[in-house]
């Protein structure tokens, strides 16, 4: 299955979802009304304390069926609501519900440093943000991906996996978690999480009333209470119960997926394999024994709660069958050794042959190539062995300021301030003049750092970093990153004019960052069509015409010949003086609400725009990753 394939299925998943919550409420509210009638009859009933089922029909009024009924709907709905809004600060807020603590550069843990090598390494090859990283510090070997998309995603990392797992496990590990990153399947963990939480409110009000009537009189009054009490938990617990089921019914399945998709990333079965293997032979197993764990157990690595009713309540499909899945040949064995005190190397990145110049021709001709056929949609949300050594190599080969500063939260924002400073000596002089002035405390030291180690940083380098400090940025305060937007903005517009390279930038970063400083879920509803989008494609197209200088073609025949990708679409290329920075922002606002399998067709019109020409620069590359990423469709870094 490919990356908007995955989408599309997580999407669908989400209604199917919705239509099995509102089977759980109906019941909910039957069994509600129900109870409701027996307590009633109950109050109503002679000395002896018989209750006839006369007296108990005659309280089938469908007046109280219905005010009830909307009472139970309400309580559940307000109970997930809740939740979700609790967590739509995005991951993090998963994380600080498991008392997880952040991982940090520079600490002098190696096995910590390693894992977030690691996830450095799968998120530069695929083309996303870095995500903060969590600990949590339980035993058994276990983690997980939150969030709801890539810009606000986290990765967990139990204590046991870091320290029982060898570095190619743990990189199995975390390319399943990556997988579940790029499928979609956060968004729909949280809601889960959300809606099951309404459903358990229902016997939360029963523990109340149950507790409240025990310190009352004893009359049968009192009895009433306790028994509505009572039977609000039996129907809040009943509902939890059957919510579960959903909840493993749809964890399930996803699991298998993540599983061949962890083997496709890294192309060895023995990692993912292994880190199952010692899963099975492991005393604490996979097991979390924080309380919270209930809640997050479908996004788990692994099955992270004991079940009574075993594989019928299970979130996770057992070990074994996992295993034989990915390694056929299995001998039945789970790993029982100890945790081996020395790692294998990470991968080395293949040397190219060729000189330099010859090393750049072929690279942009083989990415031309490779957009101009739309081969490049199918890297989509698809990292390789060769980008993950790609990306170590990258990350090796950074600048040491380079790479100690997209992991402290000051320099991560001078990282950004050097990325736009001008080349123009007047401009750069009075930019930083702005940041001296203007930045937090600190900040314009560390740029200054940067700006006197006196780097040309290539420009495939730049994206990367931006996806490294995205990470780091997450750690400031609202007030530091209302102040860092301000700087931002000011550095772009001093000059009274924004680059390409500018704007992609800045929407990268406010993008990604905007929904986790907002506490507003970072995901739009992708329902449109792209005959609902006829305005958006033709400032989109239009941009991307005027941005490059086309050669032997005019600019209207490279806008005819990317339209002719839409479907049929009827665009027409705007004059310059129409298109606005303004303009732009709202097309892509609204191209992220594109249905997934819509978005591969208007990312090959963008590649069209780009190489009609049969030439590519890393800059238009460039530029065609940000605007792919800004879209939530990650591109891989395109190298040969």
């Amino acid at each position: 299955m490919n990356f908007f394939s995955a989408q599309d299925h997580a999407r669908r998943n989400t209604g199917r979802l919705i239509a099995l919550f509102l089977l759980a409420v109906v019941s909910l509210i039957v069994m509600t009304n129900l109870l409701v009638m027996f307590v009633f009859g109950y109050l109503g009933a002679d000395q002896a304390g018989t209750v006839p089922v006369m007296q108990l029909m005659q309280h089938l009024d469908w007046g109280v069926f219905l005010t009830i009924g909307a009472a139970v709907t309400l309580v559940i709905l307000l109970g997930s609501l809740y939740k979700i809004v609790a967590l739509s600060g995005g991951g993090a807020r998963v994380a600080e519900m498991l008392d997880a603590e952040l991982v940090v550069s520079g600490d002098p843990d190696f096995k910590k440093q390693r894992l977030l090598n690691v996830v450095e390494e799968m998120a530069i090859a695929s083309g996303t943000p870095v995500p903060p990283v969590y600990l949590l510090e339980e035993e058994g070997i276990n983690a997980f991906a939150a969030g709801y998309r890539p810009g606000d995603a986290i990765i967990g990392v139990t204590r046991g996996a870091i320290e029982k797992l060898s570095r190619e496990q743990l990189q199995g590990v975390i390319a399943h978690e990556f997988s579940h990153i790029l499928n979609g399947d956060m968004k729909l963990n949280i809601r889960l999480i959300g809606l099951l939480h309404g459903i358990l409110l229902i016997g939360m009000i029963g523990y109340y009333i149950l507790r409240s009537s025990s310190h009352s009189s004893r009359s049968k009054n009192s009895g009433g209470a306790a028994v509505l009490g009572l039977g609000l938990v039996v129907v809040g617990y009943a509902g939890t119960f059957f919510g579960n089921l959903i909840k493993a019914a749809v964890s399930r399945q996803r699991e298998y997926l993540a599983d061949a998709s962890a083997v496709q990333f890294t192309r060895n079965p023995d990692g993912i394999a292994g880190a199952l293997k010692r899963i099975g032979g492991e005393a604490a197993g996979s097991i979390i024994e924080n309380p919270s764990g209930v809640q997050i157990s479908h996004a788990l690595f692994s099955q992270g709660i004991k079940t009574w009713l075993g594989s019928l309540y299970a979130t996770h499909p057992p070990l074994d069958k996992r295993i034989y899945s990915i390694q056929p040949g299995w001998d039945g064995e789970f790993d029982y050794s100890l945790p081996a005190t020395t790692d294998q190397a990470a991968p080395e990145s293949p040397t190219p042959s060729g000189t330099p110049g010859e090393q750049q021709f072929a690279t942009m001709e083989a990415v031309a190539a490779a957009m101009t056929s739309g081969a490049i949609i199918e890297r989509i949300g698809q990292p390789t062995p060769s980008l993950l050594a790609y990306a170590h190599k990258l990350i090796d080969d950074l600048p040491p300021e380079f790479s100690t500063a997209v992991n402290d939260p000051y320099a991560a924002r001078a990282v950004i301030y050097f990325l736009l400073l001008d080349k123009d000596r007047a401009v750069h002089v009075e930019q930083l003049e702005h940041l001296k002035s203007s930045a937090d405390a600190g900040v314009y030291e560390e740029t200054m750092k940067l700006v006197r180690a006196g780097f040309e940083l290539k420009k495939e380098y730049r994206l990367p970093l931006v996806d490294m400090a995205l990470a780091t940025l997450h750690q400031l305060s609202v007030k530091q990153y209302r102040l860092f937007k301000q700087n931002l903005n000011t550095l772009i517009e001093i000059d009274s004019k924004v680059s390409l390279f500018e704007w992609s930038i800045r929407k990268i970063v406010f993008h990604h960052l905007d929904p986790v400083f907002d506490k507003k879920p970072g995901t739009a509803r992708q329902n449109l069509v792209l005959e609902q989008t006829n305005d958006a494609c033709a400032v989109l197209l239009s941009v991307l015409v005027y941005s490059g200088k086309q050669q032997g073609i005019s600019n209207e025949k490279v806008f005819d010949l990317a339209s002719e990708e839409l479907n049929g679409l009827t665009v027409s290329l705007l004059p310059k003086s129409e298109i606005t920075l303004d303009k732009l922002n709202s097309a892509l606002d609204r191209l992220v609400s594109l249905k997934p399998l819509e978005k591969p067709l208007l990312l090959k019109a963008c590649a069209i725009c780009i190489t009609a020409d049969r030439q590519v620069t890393s800059s238009e590359v460039e530029i065609y990753r940000a605007i792919s990423a800004i879209l939530d469709c990650p591109v891989p870094p395109l190298v040969v």
